[in-house]
């Protein structure tokens, strides 16, 4: 992994800002003073004074006053790039014009500070998360090295827990001998964590990269060292907090003069230190005689006795909450536990069962897609009618799909999108503006955000986190959150990837600064594309713009409304020049500081949109000068960019990402080692395809209306199992399992029920436990209901397997929905096309089956897989449809009342097609009756409330009643 170091280069750039910084802010000043001297008049001038002439001296004075205005303004210019450098917190400021000498200021600041501090030191960084405050120990110092403002206690603390240490290593003088002992076992080396020194703090990325020439190798430092007791009490659970005053056991390979090496004497350790050493060296399994994987794995964090080295630069922390583990689990736990199932003749593609966020966003809007497809087929909007049926995927789409349905966590979304608003309302209520929130990690279903900088008191029932900058909303304060009508507070995050069981998702447009990525191109595209598919699709904003610049036209039909596409940079600077100048003036004139000011109080939702640009080619040098110059305002004015690079050396970057072939997200920097959240070429192309087939734009090639599966509706096509679930949920044909077990039988058989195609057994187990289940417990399960459902005459399972390994149902098990869909088809395409007396009974027979709504008894908290069905949308549709056919039917012979009862049965069932409505108004105004209709009238206008009754339900009234206003007002 590339870490930028100093080199000599570096060395001399700093020097030569040095050497300029001193000639401009001293030379200039002393040159003036010495040379020319004051160059304004002593007293007040008088009118003789004007009218004198204008000699050299006047001249070289007047120059003179403009040199020291000049230099007053750059120097004002170094004082704002020096304190926003040091700080680490949002923007330089700009000083009144002064472009092109605030420009060389920041460069030659940053020259200057390179040798001191890295990259990451110039913005502020994912500093640590999930270091609770104990109620006998001070907090880690390392916990919030890279919060503003809370620097001069974080020493205050590193004294006191090295006070602490020296205490306790007084108390374990007695075992001395003991620790002698232990130490003359071999080799061993260790490493004692030292306190933090300026902005440089350590880590076992750094510790790995100094002694064993790989940072990477930190977690062997961790294994050695993890849950072993440290001389002040605690032990390292995590491998990214580590305290000062710890020791780490060292692999044997280790090297450096700050290591210590027992038995050696080492002259610069203490004999304290030496003893916390060896009582170190008897924890672990070394203690319990482990032999050799205790050797090797177990150990603990320590501190080395020994000078502090500093290395400038020191990596920013970031630890993840460890905390008991609650009964409801995140979505990535959901999707873990569910995914660690695994058969061994198929599987989903892991890229989506490990990203919940992700799966949910997609799955939701490929909900909607379908929905508004089936509503603009049903009702004419578009083209032909295509039918009720969307079209069954199969290969890599139905292998998504499933994967979708599996790793997908919307109720983890609906709590990230409540707890958010929440939070959002709750600041409103108090006047007191957004903070600027750098992330969010969700961890054990907890929700903790980062600021760039301290915001004081969360309000209630937010808390404080480990320090000033960290707020946090525990899942069950979240789940009693109240559901509130505000703009979305922080559209830009975007899900990266886990870290011990965390999620982290980056608030892309509050980065201050350009976010890039190196790697290969196709681990880079992996990432854009994920990164640019949960943007378009999450739950957690109401509107953006993301450009894709160089790649992604093909996600455009994820959410045509806001995702755009850009050929190449020249076009995108273009774009960002314009819209930079009309957001920094519409800022201005509303009179706000930043975005987040204008998403509180009174803000419209549909101002202040995050705009949000993906660039995944490396830009030239020129274009990446003019991307970092638009980058240094774009926090406050809501854009984010994220660019992709070889090299990793990117003017203007803030923070710096690498992907690795592995699947590691990398910031070495930032403390962060990622499982990336990745969407692969292959998937994509198959999300892509499942929302492209489900285009309510899209021509069809014909229609679409045969259902997947078509019943035998003869008298000897009676089935072994039949399950009614329009309306309450019975079953003929089959035993009552046994009580417990009951509820869970009944639900998988309606859900297999209800996808005649096949269902995967991970979304089978992911339906009914979405929390997760063991692999014994799901085959126990389909055990029972293969049991259950028992064979057919032949011997044939009436539960088995296609050749995917999906699970499906055999012809012998139908379902009235079934029969419904095959009576509607056989009416209208069938048999009933050429004989009157057969459609009119297939229609009738389809209607007496319709008994209410799906499944319209099932216990409270079960079947939440329907959620992502479109089934509740199409059986209204299919009884529309079929109360339609048979009014119509009814109609053609003149039969009006026959035609009125078709018409009430349906609207029993879809109370709010419109079309049934109509119908219903002309065959009751072809009864003749005006009073009638009058009441008819009067109904609809009940129930459509404040709405009012639509366009054109009053444009048929109209027609078939004009007096129908005076006649409803006349009645009250």
């Amino acid at each position: 992994m590339r870490i930028r170091r100093r080199s000599f280069g570096d060395f001399v750039k700093a020097f030569f800002a040095f050497v300029a910084l001193a000639v401009l802010l001293v030379g200039v000043p002393g040159a003036l003073a010495t040379q020319i001297g004051w160059p304004l008049p002593d007293g007040v001038p008088s009118f003789d004074w004007l009218q004198q002439e204008i000699t050299v001296h006047t001249f070289l004075n007047i120059l003179t006053v403009i040199v020291w205005l000049a230099w007053a303004q750059f120097t004002a210019c170094v004082l704002v790039e020096m304190k926003a450098a040091l700080s680490g917190v949002g923007v330089p400021g700009r000083v009144p014009g002064a472009g092109p000498s605030q420009l060389l200021a920041r460069q030659l600041v940053a020259a200057l500070l390179l040798v001191g501090a890295t990259a990451a030191s110039f913005t502020p960084g994912l500093s640590q998360l999930g270091n609770s405050y104990d109620a006998n120990q001070k907090p880690t110092v390392a916990a919030a090295q890279a919060t503003p403002g809370l620097f001069a206690q974080q020493q205050e603390q590193a004294s006191g827990a090295a006070a602490a240490l020296a205490e306790q290593a007084s108390h374990a003088a007695a075992h001395a001998d003991a620790g002698g002992s232990t130490a003359k076992q071999g080799d061993t080396k260790y490493y004692r964590i030292q306190p933090p020194e300026g902005r440089h703090h350590d880590s076992l990325w750094e510790i790995a990269q100094r002694h064993l020439g790989d940072g990477r190798r930190y977690k062997e430092i961790f294994e050695l060292n993890k849950d072993r007791v440290q001389p002040d009490g605690s032990k390292l659970s995590e491998a990214s907090l580590i305290r000062p005053g710890w020791i780490m056991e060292m692999p044997g390979d280790a090297r450096g003069g700050d290591l210590v090496e027992m038995p050696d004497e080492a002259p610069n350790v203490s004999p304290d230190v030496q003893q916390q050493i060896g009582d170190y060296a008897q924890t672990g399994d070394h203690a319990q005689g482990g032999g050799g994987s205790g050797a090797q794995s177990g150990g603990g964090s320590g501190a080395q006795g020994g000078g502090h080295e500093h290395a400038g630069g020191g990596a920013t922390q970031v630890s993840v909450p460890d905390q008991q583990r609650p009964a409801h689990d995140t979505g990535h736990q959901q999707a873990t536990a569910v995914g660690a199932e695994s058969d061994s003749s198929f599987g989903l593609p892991e890229a989506l069962l490990t990203a919940p966020l992700l799966a949910a966003g997609l799955l939701g809007a490929l909900g909607r897609r379908r929905r508004q497809a089936l509503w603009q087929s049903a009702f004419g909007a578009v083209g032909g009618r295509r039918g009720m049926e969307p079209p069954t995927p199969s290969g890599d789409a139905q292998d998504v799909q499933d994967a979708l349905l599996v790793g997908a966590d919307p109720e983890g979304v609906r709590l990230l999108d409540r707890s958010l608003r929440g939070l959002a309302a709750s600041l409103a209520e108090e006047s007191r503006p957004l903070p600027v929130v750098y992330a969010a990690w969700l961890s054990n279903g907890d929700l903790h955000l980062q600021l760039a900088q301290p915001a004081g008191k969360p309000p209630a029932p937010w808390q404080q986190g480990q320090d000033q900058t960290f707020w946090m909303l525990s899942r069950t304060d979240a789940e009693r959150h109240e559901d509130v009508d505000t703009a979305a507070p922080y559209p830009g995050l975007v899900s990266l990837g886990t870290m011990d069981d965390s999620r982290l998702l980056l608030n892309l447009e509050a980065v201050p600064g350009i976010v890039s990525l190196s790697g290969r191109e196709a681990d880079r595209a992996a990432v854009f594309a994920s990164v640019a598919a949960e943007l378009a699709t999450n739950g957690w904003s109401d509107r953006m713009t993301i450009t894709l610049v160089g790649f992604g036209e093909d996600l455009t039909p994820l959410a045509p409304n806001r995702i755009r596409h850009l050929e190449d940079v020249e076009a995108l600077v273009e774009t960002m020049e314009a819209e930079t100048r009309q957001r920094r003036g519409a800022l201005g004139a509303a009179g706000h500081d930043s975005v987040l000011t204008g998403r509180t109080g009174p803000a419209q939702h549909t101002r202040w949109a995050p705009h949000l640009v993906l660039l995944a080619a490396q830009p030239s040098a020129e274009d990446a000068v003019t991307l970092a110059e638009l980058a240094a305002d774009a926090s406050r004015l809501g854009i984010g960019y994220l660019v992709g690079t070889e090299t990793g050396d990117l003017p203007g970057a803030a923070w710096e990402m690498e992907i690795t072939g592995e699947g590691k997200l990398l910031a070495p920097l930032l403390g962060l080692e990622l499982d990336a959240q990745l969407l692969p070429v292959a998937q994509q192309r198959a999300v892509v395809e499942l929302f492209v087939e489900a285009d309510p734009e899209r021509e069809s090639d014909g229609p679409a209306t045969t259902p997947p599966f078509l019943v035998d509706i003869s008298e000897q096509g009676r089935p072994a199992v039949y399950a009614r679930l329009v309306g309450p949920y019975e079953i003929i044909g089959l035993d009552t399992p046994d009580g417990e077990r009951s509820a869970l039988l009944h639900e998988a058989l309606a859900l297999l029920l209800l996808h005649r195609e096949g269902v995967h057994p991970r979304v089978l187990s992911s339906a009914l436990w979405p929390r997760g289940v063991t692999d014994d417990v799901r085959s126990a399960l389909l055990d029972r209901l293969r049991i259950w459902l028992g064979t057919d005459p032949d011997g044939t399972p009436r539960l088995g397997r296609d050749a995917s390994g999906r699970l499906t149902l055999a012809k012998t098990v139908v379902s009235d929905l079934d029969v419904l869909r095959s009576l509607y088809h056989e009416a209208t395409q069938g048999k009933g096309v050429d004989s009157r007396a057969v459609r009119g009974r297939l229609l009738t027979d389809a209607l007496v089956l319709v008994r209410g709504p799906l499944l319209a008894d099932r216990p409270e908290g079960r079947y939440r897989w329907l959620t992502h069905e479109i089934v509740d949308a199409q059986l209204p549709l299919l009884v529309a449809d079929t109360g339609l056919a048979l009014c119509e039917f009814h109609m053609e012979k003149n039969r009006a009342e026959k035609a009125i009862e078709a018409l009430q049965a349906a609207l029993r069932t879809a109370p709010a097609d419109e079309r049934l409505w109509h119908e219903l108004l002309r065959a009751t105004h072809s009864t003749g009756d005006s009073e009638r209709l009058t009441e008819l009238a009067t109904d609809l206008i009940g129930r459509s409330g404040a709405r009012g009754l639509p366009p054109r339900t009053e444009a048929l009234l109209d027609e078939l009643l004009p007096t129908w206003r005076d006649a409803i007002a006349a009645t009250g």
